[in-house]
């Protein structure tokens, strides 16, 4: 059996309808695993579940609408899991925002709190809900998707580094909480990935060809790049890796680009 095998796991995977996280979703289900398609609008998560559903078969998939800033949302999202595949064994906390480019001067306290409630708190409230059981059975998997700009500064999307920083510092945390009972907490820090989240980024010529110019790889990213290190976290081929970021950005952050 392929160290990549995920047969018999149960994945619930946040902002899972486009982008990064529908690609950690459809290779999740390409390697064996029950997936759980969530985001804000049901007809976009209704429709993801069924293409994976038509490719891997029947029952591979499931569709449950939640938004991350409601806390009830999420117990519902986890509660339709259980109802449906039995257990949650795998949590990918891929769902963020940012509604805010510019100074962190001219950030509203509303934009602030946005920002550090969708991309920590939500977090913090998901894995609350489905960590128990995963530190009852002694195995599990939680893969927070952080961003490299957790890793420097940025006069345009500050409050956001901030709190991809949060998320990095709350995988090392909870991976020393839960690692002596066998489940493991890790992050993905991508670099800019042609999404509609970062179409911002890369939509402008000018911040593209900045951002790309001095990677190692001279392009961006494409969000089915980084399925595989989830893939790889929450597979028994990442069973001895826990706490860590994984850097997915095509050599930009060593080589000095954005």
């Amino acid at each position: 059996m392929s160290l990549f095998d995920m047969t018999g796991q149960v994945a619930i995977i946040t902002g899972s309808s486009r982008g990064i996280g529908k690609a950690i979703a459809l290779e999740m289900a390409a390697q064996g695993a029950k997936v759980v398609i969530s985001s804000r609008k049901a007809e976009a998560c209704d429709a993801t579940a069924a293409e994976i559903n038509m490719q891997f078969g029947a029952g591979t998939a499931i569709a449950v609408p939640a938004n991350i800033s409601s806390k009830d949302d999420l117990q519902n999202l986890v509660n339709e899991t259980r109802r449906a595949f039995g257990k949650v064994t795998t949590v990918i906390c891929n769902a963020a925002s940012n509604p805010y480019y510019g100074p962190s001067l001219g950030i509203s306290d509303d934009q602030f709190r946005k920002i550090l409630d969708n991309n920590i708190v939500s977090n913090h409230w998901l894995i609350s809900m489905t960590a128990p059981e995963m530190l009852e059975r002694g195995e599990g998997s939680i893969v927070i998707i952080s961003s490299v700009g957790g890793l420097k500064g940025s006069p345009i999307i500050g409050a956001y580094c901030i709190s991809k920083a949060a998320d990095m510092q709350m995988a090392r945390n909870l991976a020393v909480e839960f690692g002596p009972r066998g489940v493991r907490v890790n992050c993905i820090a991508p670099g800019l990935v042609r999404t509609d989240m970062a179409r911002a980024l890369w939509e402008n010529p000018d911040t593209l060809k900045a951002s790309t110019a001095a990677a190692c790889l001279k392009r961006i990213g494409e969000p089915h790049e980084i399925a595989g290190a989830a893939v790889f976290l929450a597979s028994k081929a990442g069973a001895f890796t826990t706490g860590q970021t994984i850097v997915c950005d095509g050599g930009a952050t060593i080589s000095g680009g954005a």
